[in-house]
């Protein structure tokens, strides 16, 4: 979309612009000698253009690709920042960026909204082994920015903006080890990545393998009724794994075509992968006592330990459409997994006949034990099938004086099946299934507008409105809907506000799993302070009701007036839930009067059956605080970001989209040197793929083909220009390099950090239930709730070679006893866990590379994870650690050093 203002320009005396023309002298009524395709290229560099004697002001995003939003991005990496990570794939990034992208709303979990040229995605498979040299430029954008393309906003978005034009081949290997040794973990990786204008593909294969850190290896200590008593029996803490061996085999391929010549008619993605994961790990021993008549006893132990076997494959296949329609965007994507899950779990030996010989006498209690053979195992199997599907369409219907309104339509149905067996269980196969259907919209309206002069003393001001359903074949309706508000009062500061409604139900297996009853489950009762042995039901609950959620979300963005790409972030969050449904919790006191008959006891009182089934807790409420900042700036000869602007005069850009008013930018020369290399290479065909969408869409005919007299008027003009055109104002731009890119002179340096304050974590249990504040120790659950966490990362990147430290820290917590006698508090210490990554461009050296030419595009890192080898401690009033809480189970692997070589071909 292009939008010329001559008529403003010609009768507005208060618009500066006027001004600036008046200067020029330009004839009255004077014909315009500037042609279209001049005009179109104005556009595509992003300039206020003076071509002939007219003043085109055009408008578009920062970059093709880039996400069209009212919100302000949380922060734009460019590619020298990117490059200053180190990072060898898109899963490294991210992990590496997460405190950026990390929301603090609490209702999501594990990855942000994944975006590829402003364009919804099949699934995260798509992109994970993008090579990050590839991307041009990475956005963060908050949670509200996911409802346009038919997310819940519950995490932040990550769009990722391709180069035009990237081809590369990768190997990788990475072997890790703990310094308190015990077990190896090594990768080795390779993978083929090419994107072409509207055309890229991408294959990877990977193999993990690591090997078993058993609790003998970190010196667990046990109950003494735990260890045998007689020297030659073996230790169970040797055949008893903290950390199982693993395998993993990961195969992935993803590509996309553009349709029609130039990708002009959409895109079309597909996507297969195959994952085989195997698991091993170790039980235990069998143990038990043997008494004699004389009231001797032993504690034995035979050397055959309880293995578990678990292995899984998982295929995934996905197809993506996208497709622009008369100015809206059309976003098709499918996506379906299938996981085949076989465990094996051998049999405890029942030593009852043993015990009864040694007690008549006819064996020596700690002599040999007789042979006893193994009493087989038990095996389970679990198939998932699930398959989701999800199309929006995008569009600015209408035109507002603030500016175009933007309205996203999304419909979906996903289908999810479980079928489980099991030896243990006395059911039959068991299946569930669950359907849903899905409809929704998102409405962003401008009301006030500095760009197109519509109350411009207010600022920026929008509201958001959303609204959706979800049927579901298996419990009913459920609804939901957003309101929000951003509000710019000036370029640098931007202000939200959030509101969500929402109702969701529980999961298939808390309604459905079948109820099996287990024997001799050890639970610890807090009422008499002992360890029962208890038979326990666990299983589905079809009784569970529907939650009902509402919240609250403030935020600011301030972009900071020193340094490049810095900003301020201020978030406050606040949850309510009605109808929660949880896991059944810890058996405190609380929980037994909320849940009595859930609890049998016998006339004696003493414990002897429990129901763990899922329960609903009537309310559940938390609120925190969540800010911080990013600061960067450049190291030697590097150049600033892709055009040499600030970042906040980028994102305002970004905000307001392909033809907003106000929205034109100095043109990039960089950009027009890539534009003249695709249509005027000699002798090689006119590259289309390259060229930015206003062009395109100026060559394009009716029936969608290439106007090739249009085209050979374009390339004949450009191809003889010794460069784009000028300002507004006359005056030339100045030369700008290419993007950095990893390896050349210079280079960045950040900061990021980012401090939670939980202000509170309620549980109410039954309606007329106290209510149980868990940042005071009241605690549902053993581990506590911490008050304050902190999340920090930053390094630098210089002439190829960085250094990169990531942190994360916890305070202090603590969880209540009974009061009972035997009961006693519990403090969990503090957490502070620091990551170091250093990083050698081993490509960059050109004496290294003469010498040894297959280090040519390689990299060498070096990992230390934990450098502190910080694990937490926890104790009771009495200051002793419970075996439960030894810091070989809270952290088992504890420092690790690693070493990545990675070649880029």
């Amino acid at each position: 979309m292009r939008l010329t203002y001559l008529l403003a320009l010609a009768t507005s005396v208060s618009m500066p612009a006027l001004a600036a023309a008046q200067d020029m002298s330009v004839p009255q009524g004077s014909a315009a000698t500037n042609t279209d395709d001049e005009e179109e290229l104005g556009g595509a560099l992003g300039s206020d253009a003076v071509i002939g004697n007219e003043i085109i002001v055009t408008g578009r995003s920062v970059l093709p690709g880039a996400v069209d939003t009212p919100y302000e991005p949380i922060q734009t990496f460019e590619e020298s920042d990117i490059a200053a990570y180190g990072a060898s794939s898109i899963a490294e990034l991210l992990d590496a960026i997460s405190p950026q992208t990390g929301s603090g709303r609490g209702r999501g979990g594990g990855r942000p909204v994944m975006l590829v040229n402003g364009l919804r995605i099949t699934s995260w498979r798509e992109m994970r082994n993008i090579p990050p040299e590839a991307i041009r430029q990475m956005q963060v954008l908050p949670e509200e920015v996911a409802l346009q393309f038919g997310y819940s906003a519950d995490q932040r978005v990550v769009n990722l903006i391709l180069k035009d034009n990237f081809a590369a081949g990768t190997g990788a290997g990475e072997y890790n080890r703990p310094t308190r040794g015990g077990y190896d973990n090594y990768e080795l990786e390779t993978g083929i990545f090419s994107v072409s204008g509207p055309r890229r593909y991408n294959l990877s294969a990977k193999l993990t393998e690591t090997s078993m850190l058993t609790e003998d290896e970190r010196g667990i200590a046990r109950e003494p009724g735990e260890m045998p008593t007689v020297a030659g029996d073996p230790d169970p803490r040797r055949f008893r794994s903290l950390a199982g061996d693993e395998s993993e085999l990961e195969i992935n391929g993803t590509v996309t075509q553009g349709l029609g010549e130039g990708g002009m008619n959409g895109q079309i993605t597909g996507n297969l992968a195959y994952t085989r994961t195997v698991t091993n790990s170790l039980s235990g021993l069998d143990t038990f006592t043997l008494s004699d008549g004389a009231g001797n006893s032993e504690i034995r132990t035979y050397d055959d330990p309880l293995a578990r076997r678990v292995s899984t494959d998982l295929f995934e296949g996905g197809l993506g459409y996208n497709r622009q329609i008369d100015g809206w965007q059309l976003s098709i994507t499918g996506d379906g997994a299938y996981t085949d899950t076989a465990t094996r779990v051998d049999r405890r030996r029942d030593t009852s006949a043993i015990e009864a010989d040694a007690l008549a006498g006819n064996i020596d209690i700690a002599g040999a034990l007789p042979e006893l053979p193994g009493p087989g195992v038990d095996f389970a199997r679990n198939r998932t099938l699930a398959l989701t599907s999800l199309a929006t369409l995008s569009g600015r219907p209408v035109s507002l004086p603030a500016g175009d309104a933007s309205l996203t339509l999304k419909a979906g149905y996903d289908y999810s099946r479980t079928l489980s067996d099991d030896t243990r269980s006395e059911f039959d196969t068991v299946r569930l299934t669950r359907g849903d259907v899905s409809a929704g919209l998102n409405l962003a309206l401008p009301l006030t507008s500095r760009n197109n002069y519509f109350l411009d003393a207010i600022g920026d001001l929008s509201l958001n409105l959303g609204a959706g359903i979800n049927h579901l074949s298996d419990f009913g309706t459920l609804t939901n809907w957003t309101a929000g508000l951003s509000w710019s009062p000036t370029e640098t500061l931007t202000l939200q506000a959030t509101y969500l409604g929402e109702e969701a139900a529980p999961t298939l297996s808390q309604l459905g799993s079948p109820q099996i009853v287990n024997y001799n489950v050890s639970v610890y009762d807090f009422t008499n302070s002992t360890t029962a042995l208890v038979t326990a039901t666990s299983g589905g609950n079809p009784d569970l009701l529907k939650e009902k959620r509402r919240d609250i979300k403030l935020s600011a963005n301030w972009q900071l007036p020193f340094l490049d790409r810095s900003n301020l972030v201020l978030e406050y969050f606040r949850n309510r839930s009605d109808n929660v449904s949880q896991s059944f919790p810890l058996l405190t006191p609380a929980i037994e009067a909320a849940f009595p008959d859930r609890v049998t006891r016998d006339q004696n009182g003493s414990l002897i059956a429990i129901d763990q089934r899922p329960v609903t807790f009537d309310k559940v409420s938390s609120s925190n605080v969540r800010w911080g900042f990013n600061i960067s700036g450049s190291l030697g000869a590097n150049e600033p970001s892709s055009a040499g602007a600030p970042a906040r005069a980028q994102n305002s850009e970004a905000r307001r989209g392909p033809g907003r008013p106000g929205g034109g930018r100095n043109f990039d020369p960089a950009r027009f040197e890539a534009i003249k290399a695709a249509l005027c290479t000699e002798g090689q065909e006119p590259d289309l793929s390259a060229l930015p969408e206003p062009m395109l869409a100026r060559l394009r005919k009716e029936d969608g083909s290439i106007d090739k007299e249009r085209l050979a008027a374009m390339r004949e003009r450009i191809c003889n220009s010794d460069g784009p055109p000028s300002r507004a104002g006359g005056a030339a731009a100045p030369a700008s390099p290419p993007p950095a890119r990893r390896g050349p002179p210079g280079g960045r340096w950040n900061l990021s950090l980012y401090h939670t304050w939980r202000l509170s974590e309620d549980v109410r249990i039954g309606p007329n239930s106290p209510v149980l504040d868990q940042l005071s120790g009241e605690s549902l659950a053993a581990g506590g709730t911490p008050r304050h966490s902190i999340e920090a990362e930053g390094g630098f990147f210089l002439n190829g070679n960085g250094a990169r430290l990531k942190g994360e820290w916890s305070a202090p917590a603590h969880v209540n006893g009974t009061g009972a006698p035997g009961s006693s508090d519990l403090r969990f210490g503090s957490t502070f866990v620091l990551d170091l990554r250093i990083f050698v461009d081993l490509g960059g050296k050109e004496s290294l590379v003469q010498k040894m030419p297959f280090l040519k595009g390689s990299r060498l890192s070096f990992t230390v994870d934990n450098i502190l080898d910080s694990r937490q401690k926890v104790t009771n009033a009495g200051g002793e650690i419970p075996i439960a809480y030894q810091r070989g189970y809270r952290d088992p692997q504890g420092r690790v050093i690693g070493i990545d070589f990675r070649k880029l071909f």
